[in-house]
Parts: structure tokens; sequence; C-alpha cells
């Protein structure tokens, strides 16, 4: 859920973690949907069919392993995100054949590293 749905007296108690649970009390003003209440999550909130499940740049993203798996990306709707478990050598390989074919790379380049 997004950080706009929180948890009933999620900021009341540090043992209550923030992740979204239906309230289920008697008297809850968050389940009663009273107004000033935080938000319940409702089908309202859906994100648009067209963008549903997109990154927030617009591309589609696609798992990477090898420099193999970047023939099969379409540079114009699909961008690349190299698995974690590529090492440092198969992921400069990778990086180094996106920017041939310009195809985008997500997760290129991880924070403090400088080329």
């Amino acid at each position: 859920m997004s950080d706009k749905f929180k948890r009933e007296n999620s900021h009341k108690k540090t043992q209550t973690p923030e992740s979204w649970r239906r309230p289920k009390g008697g008297h809850s003003r968050i389940r009663l949907e009273v107004n000033g209440a935080p938000a319940k999550p409702k089908a309202g909130y859906r994100t648009d069919t067209e963008v549903r499940g997109l990154h927030p740049s617009g591309y589609e993203e696609v798992m990477i392993h090898n420099t193999g798996d970047l023939e099969d990306i379409d540079p114009e709707t699909e961008a690349a995100r190299i698995g974690s478990t590529v090492g440092g050598r198969k992921r400069a390989k990778i990086i180094e054949k996106a920017d041939e074919e310009d195809i985008k790379v997500l997760n290129g380049e991880k924070e403090g590293e400088e080329e």
C-alpha cells in the first residue's frame, strides 16, 4: 500500500507498524469514514490502466542477468533492470552493451560509485 493508507493508531504506538490493516472497531473513525479521519483504500484510488505496473519513468521493467537478455528489449518501451545477483564485471559489460544499443538501465550505477 502507499504512504497514504496507514494502520489505525500506528502514530500512537511504536509497536504498531504503519502497514495497512482493515479497521474493525465498532466506533472506528476510519471504518466509519468520518470527515477528517485518515483515508481508507478504495477502488477509486487505483492507477490508470495505461500506466499501471510501469516504472515512474514510463518504461516497462525487464530483468537482465546477462548481455544476451538485452537482445529481447525494445528500447522505445522497455528499460533494463540488472539482477541483484549479477557481479561487478558482468554488470559493467551489461551497462556498456546497453549504452551501445541505447537501452535505459534503471539501476546502472550504485550510490557512491563513480567511473
